[in-house]
């Protein structure tokens, strides 16, 4: 199976990850927000697993499945819950007196069948917890404790894999939560989806894994929206946390999901999509800092899938994103020019800012130990193609002078280079390369 991409995994001396097992390395899949918001159903979702299962793109001449490449768990992310059930608690919108969530039945009427599902295809599930959309807010710890403990009960009821935990209700104790799901006996993949704000937001080395680190990956930003702008700035979020190596095995920095392919999601002429540089950009981003791959876009729309295909099938790429030997990825040089990008919702939310951001900067990340392999991705953000460069000695872990040079995003040798490397980069594109000893 191709989701199997050779990568070289070094733990020694990683800082302490959640000891749940899950997340060795960075997580793929699909969740339902980017594009489909709140319009979601049990139809909905299970039509995306058959999509995710379906062989409807090929590698290297062969027939392959998005699962086959690893994105395997498909997850339903807010508005499956009955907002203002009668059988709802004082006080609650979705939760009963003993805790329970309620379920909005008409949206989702069988999770079990719709779990199941996902199993009989071989992939796996995900749920979402502390939901924002009505959100719950439980008023003493004693509440809360309760309600923590029979939202776990559910997802053990239910049979869900995966579970995204928000940060808009109070139910934000997620030590709490991984002591709960740990005693179910059935480990899942936990996301922190407290937008590098809302504690506990990032991870704490000094405190043993169940409390320094009690989910698989956490957001470091706000949610990402389909513009340029919004991509440069969930990208920085990610590097201070590198720059203190706090995202590794198991516990991942996830500058949100992906929005490959999604035009016009929940944020309507507000989120007009990406061009296919600026969707190169954001995937190669994303996959050089070690971050989650979660798509949205409609897998089951023939012409999107078409189009990010050639991306997002990238094993050349996807083997970078899954490799560990040591660091997650970060910038190791940048343009002393500032730009400034801007959208249609920051323009319309006078709370928003404009995003500051280099005229181009550079990425590296470690692929195989000891400097044998070493990718970098070099972004152009201004607004004309332009030509970028880099000095080998300026690439962490770099040890050659005269250093083999490829292109993966065309598969292409570019051959044996002395002492740096210079390209044309068209206006928010990227090149992605490996470097090895010549």
């Amino acid at each position: 199976m191709l989701r199997l991409v050779a990568v070289t995994l070094v733990l020694a001396g990683v800082a302490s990850a959640n000891d749940n097992g899950k997340a060795i390395r960075p997580p793929l899949g699909w969740r339902s927000w980017n594009l489909f918001g709140a319009n979601v159903n049990q139809s909905l979702i299970t039509s995306i697993m058959d999509g995710v299962a379906r062989k409807s793109g090929t590698v290297d001449g062969k027939a392959t499945s998005l699962c086959d490449l690893g994105y395997c768990d498909v997850g339903l992310d807010d508005n499956w819950q009955k907002c203002g059930s009668p059988d709802a608690a004082p006080g609650m919108h979705y939760h009963d007196k003993d805790g329970n969530p309620i379920v909005n039945h008409d949206r989702f009427p069988d999770f079990n069948a719709m779990t199941s599902h996902a199993h009989s295809l071989g992939l796996t599930s995900g749920w979402y917890g502390n939901n924002c959309i009505c959100s719950d807010h439980c008023k003493t710890p004693e509440e809360c404790d309760k309600q923590i403990e029979a939202d776990v009960k559910a997802l053990r009821k239910y049979n869900f894999d995966s579970w995204k935990l928000d940060g808009c209700g109070n139910e934000k104790d997620l030590v709490t939560f991984n002591k709960y799901v740990l005693q179910t006996g059935r480990p899942i993949t936990v996301e922190n989806c407290h937008w590098g704000v809302v504690k506990p937001f990032k991870p704490d080395p000094s405190l043993p894994p169940a409390e320094g680190c009690p989910w698989n990956f956490y957001r470091s930003s706000g949610d990402v929206r389909a513009s340029y702008a919004s991509v440069l700035n969930n990208l920085g979020t990610v590097v201070p946390l590198a720059s203190q190596n706090l995202s590794y095995p198991g516990c991942w920095a996830y500058p949100d999901m992906l929005q490959v392919g999604c035009q016009h999601g929940p944020g309507g002429s507000r989120d007009p999509g990406l061009t296919m540089e600026e969707t190169r950009t954001h995937f190669g981003a994303w996959a050089i800092v070690s971050s989650p791959l979660t798509l949205s876009h409609d897998v089951n729309n023939a012409t999107i899938t078409a189009q990010v295909w050639p991306i997002i099938s990238n094993t050349e790429v996807l083997e970078v994103n899954q490799a560990y030997v040591g660091f997650s990825g970060n910038q190791f040089k940048k343009s002393s020019t500032m730009l400034e990008f801007t959208d249609a919702f920051i323009e319309a939310n006078a709370n928003e800012v404009r995003v500051q951001a280099p005229a181009s900067q550079f990425f590296y990340k470690p692929v195989l130990a000891n400097g044998a392999k070493i990718a970098v991705l070099a972004m152009n953000s201004d607004s004309s193609t332009q030509t970028l460069s880099f000095k080998f000695s300026e690439v962490p872990g770099v040890t050659c002078t005269k250093c083999k040079v490829r292109d993966i995003w065309n598969h292409t040798d570019l051959g044996a280079m002395d002492g740096s490397w210079s390209g044309q980069v068209a206006s928010h594109d990227a090149a992605f390369l490996v470097i090895t000893p010549a």
